[in-house]
């Protein structure tokens, strides 16, 4: 699978009856990351997915990935974490009180303190996607 097959089997934004596909696809490539085999835009791709779900705690899976190397870290956008919004996405990784957990909410409070989500919201990170993947011919305003 790569990202192309992705969008046409779960499309953008993703049905919540995909999720539980996406997420084993997903899995899937944090294994073959692990062995240095992972498909990063595939991995970009079912973040994308994933987050226009909607589900909290998906937040953490992204998170795993994102964490999982210096590359994802840089190639994966920290606004995937918050598929459910922001505050929302706090609230749960608040809760959870696990290490990476707390690690995701530091590094994500960091990056609301940079900037990172100024006049942002799920439905224009959608919306960019969409674009980006061609689902959609024109950009968003104020991308």
């Amino acid at each position: 699978m790569n990202d192309d097959d992705a969008i046409k089997q779960f499309g953008l934004p993703s049905s919540p009856a995909h999720r539980a596909a996406i997420r084993s696809a997903f899995e899937a490539e944090l294994i073959k990351e692990a062995a240095e085999e992972g498909d990063h835009e595939l991995i970009k791709c079912l973040s994308a997915q994933l987050f226009s779900i909607g589900n909290v705690e998906d937040s953490l899976l992204i998170w795993q990935v994102k964490s999982d190397s210096f590359d994802l870290m840089c190639g994966l956008d920290v606004q995937f974490l918050c598929g459910a919004g922001v505050e929302a996405t706090k609230d749960f990784l608040r809760e959870v009180d696990t290490e990476p957990g707390t690690e995701a909410l530091k590094y994500l409070d960091e990056c609301i303190e940079a900037g990172d989500f100024d006049d942002w919201s799920p439905q224009k990170w959608i919306s960019y996607y969409r674009f980006y993947y061609r689902l959609d011919s024109e950009p968003p305003p104020d991308m």
